[in-house]
């Protein structure tokens, strides 16, 4: 009777073990591409002044550079320069129009001139009569009506709110 023998596979010792990268360059290949996919970067600079908490949203839309007012509970601003006062969560009487309750006076004026000015517009978006608006959460909604009536009356009606993202 034979004996059987055990299959045994004759390794080399001293062989190196070549390594199949094709599969890891098209894993990581396909990271890159989500990734890419999934970063998003915008060329507007926004900075919330003092005293100003955004409210946070879900959206994932980025703003356009166009003409930016920012309201906290002390001041509005158009671009760095403070136009009106905020005293209460409300416009001060002194800066809205008495026949209209609506009207902000200062506003409307500075962006009147921020609308005549070729050098001051930033993009074509600003022709089409955009803005940014960053106003404080606890605003009340009131105070931004009247922000975005006084804008869409001196040639911005298309108002696009700033937030932050989150939960």
């Amino acid at each position: 009777m034979s004996r059987r023998r055990r299959f045994s596979l004759d390794v080399k010792q001293n062989s190196t073990f070549a390594l199949n990268i094709t599969a890891m360059t098209d894993m990581f290949t396909l990271l890159l591409v989500f990734l890419l996919q999934s970063y998003s970067t915008s060329s507007v600079e926004i900075n919330p002044i003092d005293q100003l908490t955004l409210p946070h949203s879900n959206s994932y839309k980025n703003p356009t550079d166009v003409l930016q007012i920012s309201i906290s509970l002390n001041e509005i601003r158009v671009l760095d320069k403070v136009v009106a006062t905020v005293k209460d969560r409300q416009i001060a009487s002194a800066d809205v129009d008495p026949q209209d309750s609506n009207f902000i006076q200062p506003l409307f004026k500075e962006l009147q001139e921020r609308a005549k000015d070729p050098k001051s517009k930033k993009s074509d978006e600003q022709d089409n009569g955009q803005l940014l608006l960053q106003a404080d959460q606890n605003l009340p909604y009131q105070t931004l009506r009247k922000v975005m009536y006084t804008a869409s009356m001196a040639g911005f009606p298309h108002v696009k709110l700033i937030t932050v993202i989150g939960n």
